[in-house]
């Protein structure tokens, strides 16, 4: 099994780091600063209390004067580069709110080595009219990285990181900078822009839905945008959004062929499912093929979450094949519970078949097991 990556910040990695800051700050106490990053708890901190436990630790080592602390920290940047060095924007944001010109300027330096997006967050809450409009500076950056900025640390729902409650109710702040990163070069930055737009969409739909019609056919660039931050819309059928990619109810479409085996099996196991989905003769038709899957919670309640299978024009007439394996083994995101899981084969937003898949109680199987 892979390791976990809160991992990655383990002694001989903190070891090292001390040395770097030794490097540019000569009364650094390294032996402290490691001891106080693995003292009580460290093995029960997951990645992001890891990452913060480390910025304590800094906050207790470095100068006690926060520009001087900042100072260090910027000298050695450039040889900080990496996921890893999170910590160097997560030191600014728990320590720098109240030294906000200074921050703000650390926190462009820090993102383009590893990115400030949590960092920013804090910030847009404390004053988000002066934050927002830094942000519309940082949109028109040379570097691509603080242009991403500008969009990733001001969406509404960014996974791992708290929500910004006044851009869920109103994220009008947010759409000059969207508009001028539309266009944008790099693929990087149009991506985070489509993934604002689709947190948007879990709140305001309609305001999406309007800046969907509004880019499409403008570019090559705006059309993938819209597509992919109206990805959550059409795993829900929306009727819009449906209607607006050009996935429209097809009665006529007849399923021959819907087969899941094995129908009980342990928690960490997998099933393998094939369906046969036959298109009448007659004109092409647009199909987005799904399965839904309905997974019981802790609570005993229910959540239904969406995989897309296919999309694609299929001439009329033409027999649609597929299938996969699918695993219930658990994911960092995805907890799997024992119970009735409800599968669902779903053709342009209906439901055209159903099976039901046991999951029953136990020990989960180990990798080990799996490959027996």
């Amino acid at each position: 099994m892979a390791e976990p990556l809160k991992a990655m910040y383990n002694e001989p990695f903190l070891r090292g780091f001390a040395d770097k800051v030794k490097g540019a700050y000569s009364s650094f106490d390294g032996e402290a600063f490691v001891q106080l990053a693995l003292g009580s708890g460290w093995e029960d901190l997951e990645l992001k209390g890891r990452m913060h436990r480390i910025s304590e630790s800094l906050g207790a080592t470095l100068p006690a004067e926060y520009e001087r602390a900042l100072d260090v920290l910027e000298a050695i940047a450039d040889g900080c580069q990496g996921f890893p060095y999170l910590f160097f924007p997560d030191f600014v944001e728990m320590y720098g709110l109240d030294h906000w010109d200074r921050s703000v300027a650390a926190l462009e330096k820090f993102t383009r080595l590893s990115s400030s997006e949590f960092a920013v967050r804090p910030f847009i809450k404390r004053d988000q009219p002066r934050m927002m409009a830094q942000m519309r500076v940082w949109s028109e950056h040379s570097n691509e990285h603080v242009r991403r900025l500008a969009s990733e640390g001001c969406r509404p729902r960014l996974p791992w990181a708290d929500a910004l409650p006044a851009l869920k109710r109103d994220p009008e702040p947010i759409m000059s900078i969207l508009e001028q990163l539309k266009s944008d070069t790099s693929d990087y930055v149009r991506r985070s822009v489509a993934n604002n737009l689709n947190d948007i969409s879990k709140d305001h739909p309609d305001k999406v839905l309007v800046i969907a019609r509004d880019w499409m056919g403008k570019s090559e660039h705006t059309d993938w945008i819209i597509r992919h931050a109206c990805r959550g819309l059409l795993r829900a059928a929306h009727p819009e959004a449906m209607a607006l990619f050009g996935f429209a109810p097809q009665p006529g479409v007849e399923v021959t062929h819907w087969e899941i085996a094995p129908r009980e099996l342990p928690l960490g196991g997998s099933i393998e499912y094939r369906y046969g989905l036959q298109v009448p003769a007659g004109q092409p038709m647009k199909l987005r093929v799904e399965l839904a899957v309905s997974f019981p919670r802790s609570t005993g309640r229910y959540y239904r979450k969406v995989f897309k299978l296919s999309e694609k024009i299929i001439a009329g007439g033409t027999l649609l094949q597929g299938g996969r394996a699918f695993s219930f083994a658990d994911l960092s995101t995805r907890r799997h519970y024992p119970g009735n899981h409800q599968l669902a084969l779903v053709v342009n937003g209906q439901e055209v078949a159903v099976a039901n898949v046991l999951l029953q109680p136990g020990e989960e199987l180990t990798e080990g097991d799996k490959g027996s």
